[in-house]
């Protein structure tokens, strides 16, 4: 049978028909004059092929037939009722899967907490987080949803900014008491530079600018890891200058164990942006995690909520 729109309106006519007992009454509850509720019927009757009404009594009641019909036509009603119920429902309250990632360090210190007051909040919602390394490509549909640290290049990706994140030069007070204080960028070629190797690259050139001039330091030194973590302990350590990000020396530098050098001195930010496809089955409970995530950076100040910290 050729599916038609005017099929399901049909259903609700039956059923208001037989609840009203009258084509006069279900006229006056529809709206409309008795004799288009009469057309309305014979309509019915003709497309299906069969009576489904009795007219012989004051009070219209179905055939047997047409009890067949009422009956399907209340279940079918019941769950287009059902239905808009749950949907009413998913919308006011949002649920599914959300797959999260972020790298290892960040993920560990600020998006677990977040994600975990985040389900307390809106325990529909089901989030799998997974951290990395390096951020994933959200091509091979691995991820919904991935925190990443400068915005990707990819165009067909979707990206909003979570929050600032400067990177710092850093070092211990007892280094720079041995080794001295640099004053301008070049004085970095004489000073023991912590590096961090990262993307399969040696962060070995710093880039440095005042805002009138910009400068490119080959840095150098004895220590050199793949692990932010594990330089920052180093520079604790008093081995050296590391380029850090403030959410990962911030709270170091308010306590005095590690201080900013070359501080007139800006060097590339890594902001930090998460990164998503558009995706219409994900859109209500995605914008929530993102607004979430958005206004918890807002409150948040760098370095104020570091456990452990490593590889960003």
């Amino acid at each position: 049978m050729k599916k038609d729109p005017r099929h399901s309106a049909d259903l609700y006519f039956f059923d208001a028909l037989m609840s009203a007992g009258s084509l006069s009454a279900v006229a006056l509850r529809l709206g409309v004059t008795p004799s288009a509720a009469s057309k309305r019927l014979i309509q019915l009757e003709k497309r299906l092929g069969m009576t489904l009404v009795n007219r012989s009594t004051r009070r219209m009641s179905p055939t047997a037939e047409g009890l067949v019909y009422l009956e399907h036509a209340r279940s079918i009603l019941a769950q287009i009722e059902s239905l808009d119920r749950e949907m009413f429902r998913f919308k006011s309250e949002p649920e599914g899967l959300i797959r999260l990632n972020a790298t290892l360090g960040f993920g560990r210190s600020y998006i677990q907490p977040l994600v975990s007051r985040f389900v307390k909040k809106y325990p529909s919602i089901t989030i799998q987080l997974f951290l990395t390394a390096f951020p994933p490509a959200l091509s091979d549909d691995a991820f919904d949803l991935s925190i990443q640290f400068g915005k990707p290049p990819h165009q067909k990706l979707k990206t909003r900014l979570l929050a600032q994140n400067r990177r710092l030069l850093v070092a211990s007070a007892a280094y720079l008491k041995r080794a001295g204080r640099p004053v301008l960028p070049h004085d970095l070629l004489k000073h023991n530079c912590i590096v961090i190797k990262q993307d399969e690259l040696p962060y070995s050139e710093w880039i440095l600018s005042n805002g009138q001039s910009t400068e490119k330091v080959p840095v150098s030194g004895n220590l050199v890891t793949n692990d932010g973590y594990v330089g920052v302990q180093w520079a604790l350590d008093g081995h050296g200058i590391v380029m850090r990000a403030e959410w990962d020396v911030a709270r170091y530098m308010r306590s005095g164990r590690l201080v900013q050098v070359l501080a007139d001195y800006n060097t590339p930010n890594a902001d930090i942006y998460a990164v998503y496809r558009e995706q219409p089955h994900t859109t209500a409970r995605m914008n929530l995690l993102l607004d979430y995530l958005s206004r918890s950076f807002d409150n948040l100040n760098p370095g104020s909520n570091i456990t452990v910290s490593s590889g960003w």
